[in-house]
């Protein structure tokens, strides 16, 4: 199921190091001696021999849905749940409960559910577990659970753990979240799905509520492997504070064909209105209009890897954060996405990131216009220290913003300065898109008072198709760029047309060395490996 690059892996390991001798010479020596340079871990395997209790499936969807008429009696909500719970609490350490077809019965309904420590939920082969359209089934207490309203933190997700070691959610199944579904509770009952409160959330600035398919808060060594992750009314995988995750083959798509036509060409007046509340749900998404719909986003973790997976969202593919504790040691390696924004580090990096290493990535961005490549994004509230992240091995096309290092992503009060440096990227080769030819780059440091820190990064072999060209339009503005920052180039070919500024306090230190062919990405872009795929 995993990818096979042979024109790329056959040269990876000359390429590679090519690179980290380029970054010795380029990079300040302390940068290159403390570089981050993991190892991939073994890949996961099925708990074929520790099953504790197989739960058969009792309901039957097809095409990707679970008909409305399932649980139009909201009564009848969540009928999985209790039996699926129970299993999970009767299993013992190190065993895994396994989800499975029974005759033509293929699916599973639940409200939220809880893993403990020491177990594995296996989604089998031909099964979905699919999540309750009822917001009253996830509302923790805070009573807004559907609503855009209220603290933005109302809803259980579907599958959540707590300061737990050695749980895992695995198989060849799917889990839906059915974010495209008309809400059965609450006071959106029959007018809006989830999506349609989200994006009411993005028009109005309310804060929204919605559940997450899966929420890690806490606890050690939690394993994603093989399984599918669609439709989820919010972000899909959250993982916060926890040491050691490893998500491995995940495919992640929304929204799937049961909420959109193929490329995603809905037809007008299906989609939300994001201007006024609806009367009426609305019939069709894309990614756009599947508001916060982050993929896999490591939130003050360490220990990360992320690997073989797949990504295509309405928002962050990935999205590295650290509001509250530092994020550390995180690894993505030969994952594919498509659409989303981006793999991106942000805006909440207070307590700092660092050691950080992206290699072997395709992004496919189908020439839209949220779609984003490579990104750090912070501002002056949040500040934090983001250093030693080095991307490798990438290729793009039809991207919109292929990289943005940008410390000005909202109005700062101007409280806390970020700090981005040593930054490397090694190995990325830009294809040119019909629409946004090779797509706009912004390279920023941090200017305010007496607040100057340099963005510095290194840049070898990164090759455009077509010229990109700077722009000077972040998210909330900022200063013309490149702006406050000291790029280092080579020593294989770098294509943007910098400029050294003494105004913007920009300066290069050119140190190409002649011509190096672009990195291959021949056998990069590969379909989204999913039946229930609109791309």
């Amino acid at each position: 199921m995993f990818r096979s690059t042979p024109n790329r892996r056959l040269t990876k390991i000359v390429t590679l190091a090519t690179m980290v001798v380029g970054l010795t010479t380029s990079m300040s020596h302390a940068f290159a001696a403390t570089r981050y340079s993991p190892t991939l871990p073994l890949e996961p395997k099925l708990p074929t021999n520790n099953v504790c209790q197989t739960v058969p499936a009792t309901l039957t969807q097809s095409g990707g849905k679970l008909p409305d008429s399932v649980d139009s009696d909201i009564s009848k909500s969540q009928p999985d749940t209790a039996r699926i719970q129970a299993a999970i609490n009767a299993c013992g350490a190190g065993k895994a409960v396994r989800l499975v077809t029974s005759g033509s019965a293929n699916a599973f309904l639940s409200g939220p559910l809880v893993l403990n420590s020491d177990v594995t939920l296996w989604v089998d082969s031909g099964v979905t577990l699919f999540a309750s359209r009822s917001p009253v089934d996830f509302d923790n207490g805070g009573g807004n659970c559907g609503n855009a309203a209220g603290d933005g933190k109302s809803c259980y997700a579907l599958i959540r753990l707590k300061n737990a070691a050695n749980s895992g959610v695995v198989g060849d199944g799917i889990i839906d979240g059915r974010g495209g579904s008309v809400l059965t509770s609450g006071a959106r009952a029959g007018k809006m799905t989830w999506w349609d409160v989200a994006n009411l959330f993005e028009a109005t600035g309310a804060k929204q509520n919605n559940p997450r398919l899966i929420n890690l808060i806490g606890g050690t060594n939690f394993t994603l492997y093989r399984v599918t992750l669609q439709n989820s009314p919010n972000a899909h995988v959250v993982v916060s504070g926890l040491n050691g995750f490893v998500a491995w083959g995940t495919k992640v798509l929304t929204p799937s064909l049961a909420y959109t036509v193929a490329n995603y060409a809905c037809a007008a007046g299906t989609m939300p209105d994001p201007a006024v509340a609806a009367t009426k749900p609305s019939t069709c998404f894309t990614p756009a209009t599947a508001a916060n719909t982050d993929g896999i986003n490591p939130v003050e973790s360490s220990n990360v890897t992320i690997a073989y997976s797949y990504i295509s969202t309405g928002d962050d593919h990935v999205a590295i954060k650290a509001a509250d504790a530092a994020a550390s040691n995180i690894y993505l390696a030969h994952n594919h996405l498509y659409y989303g924004h981006g793999v991106s580090i942000g805006s909440e990096t207070t307590k700092g990131v660092n050691s950080v290493l992206v290699d072997d990535l395709s992004v496919d961005g189908f020439d839209d216009a949220q779609v984003n490549g490579l990104r750090i994004k912070t501002y002056d509230t949040v500040g934090g220290d983001v250093n030693n992240v080095t991307y490798s091995n990438i290729c793009m096309r039809n991207i919109k913003q292929p990289l943005i290092f940008d410390p000005y992503y909202s109005s700062g009060k101007h409280t806390n300065s970020p700090n981005v440096h040593d930054i490397a990227i090694s190995g990325m080769h830009v294809l040119a898109s019909a629409k946004y030819g090779a797509g706009k780059v912004i390279f920023r440091g941090y200017n305010y008072g007496s607040t100057a820190n340099l963005l510095t990064m290194a840049l070898d072999n990164v090759v455009f198709d077509s010229t990109s060209f700077l722009t000077s339009t972040g998210k909330k503005g900022g200063p013309t760029q490149p702006d406050y920052a000291t790029l280092t180039l080579g020593p294989g070919p770098v294509t943007i047309p910098f400029a050294a500024s003494s105004a913007n306090k920009f300066s290069i230190v050119d140190s190409r060395k002649g011509s190096v062919s672009a990195i291959n990405c021949d056998s990069a872009f590969v379909k989204f490996p999913s039946a229930n795929s609109p791309i």
